[in-house]
């Protein structure tokens, strides 16, 4: 253990004493060394300090170097001039932590950040100054970017943490991904991006600035690539380094759609195919995506979950097989760091789609990536008068030219089996609070228009939820009340979602959806002679994060018409509408501690379902144990939740469409968001993270806001936990001690190995499933295939039952001798942990 304590101490030490960052065409030059780079996005406010710690540490032992982050403009400016900086907002204490594990930090200061965040990371009041365009020559906006930059930059230097400081910072960023849109904004556009520049350069920051997505970058700055892959992507200028600033290992979701995967094995493909193309720092957007809190999301319609299916999941633990595979991918890299930065490259052809990059130095030191880009067929190709099997779509390291340490579609990791594991009782039997609010205008009106207004511009973002209201006079000789029929309400609005009220009784509800905001409401409903009142709760979903002149997308209804009466249609449109901004138990703070005998409660045992509109208030106990917890919200309609005050988010169990899914990703071929869908026909939400640091130890203030109606007996706390891992392995599969390999030691070679570790303080209660031969299926589906160790279950549980992690080898004195001489034989295992 000496080593690692005395590589930790000895990097703390740099970075206490100050370096330079320095950049040429191989790669960055820190202290005077060249560094290969593996950086980890991980966002400070999508998570909570209490786990800042332990993501950052995962992250460290998952074999990355750097955490990357953005910054947050309007978390930190509320209001013009008025910075705010604690809780999750704490951007000093999240840059320490990473200092203190002795790792570096890309700042990506934007401050326009997209990042499926609202409104992009700009401040929503800054759209509200006069004469203000976002991103583009425009004064107000140059002028508070400036000045938010500056003010960053200056809270940097003062806490020292700038490299030439001593402190962790090597690498910063202006803008974001501009180069999509700034044709859009004409010259000004690309006097901006230069301005941008320019602006961020003067900062006298001492280390390198990048812009990402930015085609006509200036020399002054690193212009870098975000992609799925980047291999091909070369630098504006030769005497820039080959930097990938985002590389998407998933994807984010959206309300009412599909779960995106990307497979461990394209992401492992495409990062080894950019170091082998000259590629020197890495970063994964995201390695944590977490959690979009409170009304955080962007879109509009992203879900509370920014889980990004990324290595580590969004309740912080690592998401196995990716994150393991990918740390054997980073250790498997890092054995050819010098090689790579300081020797020559050589290309090497090897067939069609197959291709070999060898770099070698004076030393005689020499590593090669061969690489299969056949998304189809495996090859076997011939290297240095020796064969080397290359999967399709892979590639294989090799850092001394012959052994080959790891290929990236030969997944050996573990796979954890994980479930939401919920509480017997979930929240029965408690005493619940309920208020009701009324359908409609409560307290005074905000204002009467003429026709509608925008609900964004109106609300300023605020709160979700504007009211719209007016009422219609219907004669008693209307033909639809004599026969009992029902005339139709058909409503038109930009977005984003809408319930609407006749007569205080909830009609129907109608929304958009992640790719199209607008949408038509089409409804017969009930109304009687005389004055009906119609109340028209629209909503917002998060706001737009990206697009040319995003900010002036708006929302809200812009048609309302009623047909069936005997005069046709009636078109609402232009009456008086009264409007009133926000909710009441909203405004009256019934979710915060010093809000919550604003109104009177009324207590019962049996709280009432499928009720619009309805608070909820319980005194809960925080579920056993130390694993993440969930809010499982599936019996409820749609609103928002807090735990003790804090924002859990809105929540919103909206299904799926039931096909587009599939039952097994092939990661062979280019990755695209909509290749591997699961969850068809289930809600893209099921559970809320709730951080396991706002629970006290009794006491605890559960507070829901129902707008359409659920049952919240049915609302439970689920514990996240590791029920069971799985692990596959080949007699093919490189099986090498990777932390302690020398170049040219053939003994670190060893026999091919399933390996299975339970979680801490449990063991290995079960074998479910074990063949030797040749398996097929994946992790949860295993089965035994015509080559089959009838043994297998017995030998592996005489290794493992009752173990917290256990080896098996796949060698004939373990298994049956003979045993279809002609098949590459594979070990599969599924295990229960408890």
């Amino acid at each position: 253990m000496k080593l690692p304590i005395i590589a930790l101490l000895l990097s703390l030490l740099t970075l206490c004493s100050g370096y330079n960052v320095s950049y040429d065409s191989r790669s960055l030059i820190i202290d005077g060394k060249r560094k290969l780079l593996i950086s980890a996005a991980i966002h400070y406010p999508r998570s909570v300090p209490a786990m800042w710690p332990g993501l950052v540490q995962t992250a460290k032992e998952g074999g990355v170097d750097v955490i990357e982050t953005y910054v947050f403009w309007n978390g930190h400016e509320p209001s013009p001039g008025n910075y705010y900086f604690g809780g999750r907002y704490d951007l000093v204490k999240f840059a320490k932590i990473v200092e203190d594990a002795g790792m570096y930090l890309i700042l990506r200061i934007g401050p326009f950040v997209a990042a499926e965040w609202y409104f992009g990371g700009v401040p929503v009041w800054l759209h509200y100054v006069p004469g203000t365009v976002f991103r583009t020559e425009n004064k107000p906006f140059q002028y508070h970017m400036q000045k938010f930059t500056t003010f960053i930059v200056n809270l940097m230097k003062q806490e020292k943490l700038f490299a030439p400081q001593g402190g962790p910072i090597i690498l910063a960023q202006i803008e974001n991904e501009y180069g999509y849109y700034e044709k859009d904004y004409g010259d000004g556009g690309k006097r901006y991006a230069l301005w941008s520049a320019s602006m961020a350069v003067s900062q006298n920051i001492g280390v390198p600035w990048i812009m990402c997505q930015q085609f006509d970058a200036p020399e002054s700055v690193i212009n870098t690539c975000n992609s799925f892959y980047c291999d091909q992507f070369t630098p504006i200028y030769p005497n820039k380094p080959k930097i990938w600033t985002e590389n998407w290992p998933g994807w984010f979701k959206t309300f009412g759609a599909r779960n995106p995967h990307r497979p461990a094995e394209d992401i492992a493909f495409s990062v080894a195919r950019f170091f082998q193309k000259g590629g020197s720092v890495q970063n994964y957007y995201m390695y944590h995506g977490g959690t979009n809190f409170g009304r955080t999301s962007g879109g509009p319609f992203i879900t509370t979950s920014y889980d990004y299916e990324a290595p580590i999941d969004e309740y912080g633990l690592p998401r196995l097989p990716k994150w393991a595979h990918l740390k054997q991918l980073h250790l498997s890299i890092k054995l050819c760091e010098h090689v790579l930065l300081t020797g020559e490259p050589n290309h090497v052809s090897l067939g069609p789609s197959e291709e070999a990059d060898v770099f070698t130095d004076s030393s005689g030191a020499c590593a090669a990536f061969i690489s299969n880009m056949d998304d189809k067929n495996d090859k076997t190709v011939v290297f240095r008068n020796v064969s080397y099997h290359v999967p399709a779509w892979s590639v294989s390291i090799l850092p001394d030219c012959k052994t080959v340490v790891f290929n990236t579609a030969k997944v050996g990791s573990q796979t954890s089996v994980v479930e939401m594991a919920s509480e017997a009782k979930g929240l029965k039997g408690l005493k619940w609070d309920v208020f009701l609010e009324k359908a409609g205008i409560w307290g005074e009106a905000d204002f009467v228009k003429t026709g509608f207004v925008d609900h964004i511009n109106t609300t300023k973002f605020t709160t979700d939820y504007l009211w719209y209201t007016t009422s219609i006079f219907v004669d008693e000789n209307e033909e639809f009340l004599k026969k009992g029929s029902s005339p139709i309400l058909l409503i038109e609005s930009k977005g984003h979602a809408l319930h609407a009220f006749v007569n205080e009784e909830l009609q129907d509800s109608a929304s958009g959806n992640g790719t199209h905001s607008p949408f038509i409401l089409k409804k017969p409903i009930s109304l009687k002679a005389g004055k009906n009142e119609i109340a028209l709760l629209s909503m917002t979903v998060g706001l737009q994060n990206a697009g040319s002149f995003y900010e002036w997308v708006g929302a809200g209804i812009t048609s309302v018409k009623i047909k069936g009466f005997n005069n046709g249609t009636i078109d609402l449109s232009a009456h008086n509408w009264t409007y009133k901004i926000g909710v009441q138990g909203e405004h009256l703070g019934l979710y915060k501690e010093d809000g919550l005998s604003n109104v009177t409660w009324v207590s019962t045992s049996e709280p009432p379902k499928n009720q619009p509109l309805t608070w909820y208030k319980a005194i809960v106990d925080p579920p056993p144990g130390d694993e993440p917890i969930g809010l499982d919200m599936i019996h409820m309609g749609k609103g928002l939740a807090w735990l003790n005050g804090e924002e859990i988010g809105r929540y919103w169990p909206r299904k799926s469409p039931t096909h587009g899914c599939v039952q097994e990703c092939n990661y062979r071929g280019k990755f695209d968001p909509d290749k591997c869908n699961t969850g068809c026909g289930e809600p893209t939400q099921r559970w809320y993270h709730v951080p396991r640091s706002w629970f006290k130890p009794s006491g605890n203030v559960l507070v829901i806001f129902e707008e359409k109606g659920g049952d919240p007996l049915k609302i439970e706390f689920s514990r996240r936990k590791i029920s069971g891992v799985c692990s596959l392995a080949a007699e093919d599969y490189p099986f090498i001690d990777l932390e302690s390999w020398h170049e040219g030691n053939g003994s670190n070679k060893s026999i091919s190995t399933v390996n299975l570790k339970c979680p801490l303080n449990t063991h290995i209660s079960k074998v479910k499933f074990a063949s030797f031969g040749n398996p097929t299926g994946s992790c949860g589906s295993y089965a035994k295939g015509d080559c089959h160790d009838p043994n297998s279950i017995s030998v592996v549980e005489k290794v493992c039952l009752n173990q917290n992690k256990c080896a098996i080898e796949l060698t004939e004195e373990k298994f049956r001798k003979g045993l279809c001489p002609s098949v590459t034989k594979k070990l599969a295992v599924e295990v229960v942990c408890n």
